[in-house]
């Protein structure tokens, strides 16, 4: 069971580096602006339960390129809404002990217990904050939580997170340009 563990965490290391590397990095490498689909992609593939990214810092460096947030907002919200969408698929389709066997076995009980206690509030407040999220929906898959909700609350916690980093980008930028 370790070694298939350890080969997971190698093989979601490999996809994390190659989403990188493909999108961001070349672009960085090159001189040019990051662009918006690399943005796009990266922020999806770091909202896959297997590929825990901090993608949430990518906004204001994105933001710093000239991007503007509003868009950057709308990108962010809408790719992690679609990853959530295949983590609670992947939830619904595999059984408790399939996911235990990836996840974690105290972890997967972690988010179940929240789910069962909290519900939409969990799925909330881990979607506004840079917590796991993704393994959240994908617990919420497991337990047959309603999908509709899953995903409203979801989309309250994205936009409430981008639109505040995107605020609080805006106003230290206007912070640090006026003693210039």
């Amino acid at each position: 069971m370790r070694n298939k563990r350890v080969l997971l965490a190698l093989v979601t290391a490999v996809i994390a580096i190659a989403a990188v590397s493909s999108t961001l990095g070349r672009a960085i490498y090159s001189g040019h602006t990051p662009g918006l689909v690399s943005f796009g992609v990266v922020h999806f593939a770091g909202y896959l339960f297997f590929l825990l990214m901090p993608v949430e810092a990518l906004v204001p460096v994105y933001q710093a390129e000239g991007h503007p947030g509003a868009v950057l907002v709308i990108i962010a919200v809408a790719t992690a809404i679609v990853a959530q969408a295949v983590d609670y698929t992947i939830g619904r389709a595999f059984s408790d002990r399939v996911i235990e066997g990836v996840v974690g076995v105290e972890r997967f009980e972690r988010f179940r217990s929240r789910i069962e206690r909290w519900g939409g509030w969990a799925i909330l407040v881990f979607n506004l904050f840079p917590l796991s999220s993704p393994n959240m929906l994908l617990v919420a898959g497991i337990v047959r939580y309603n999908a509709g909700k899953a995903f409203l609350w979801s989309l309250a916690g994205l936009t409430g997170k981008y639109v505040g980093i995107v605020y609080l980008f805006d106003v230290v930028t206007w912070w640090t340009s006026r003693g210039a």
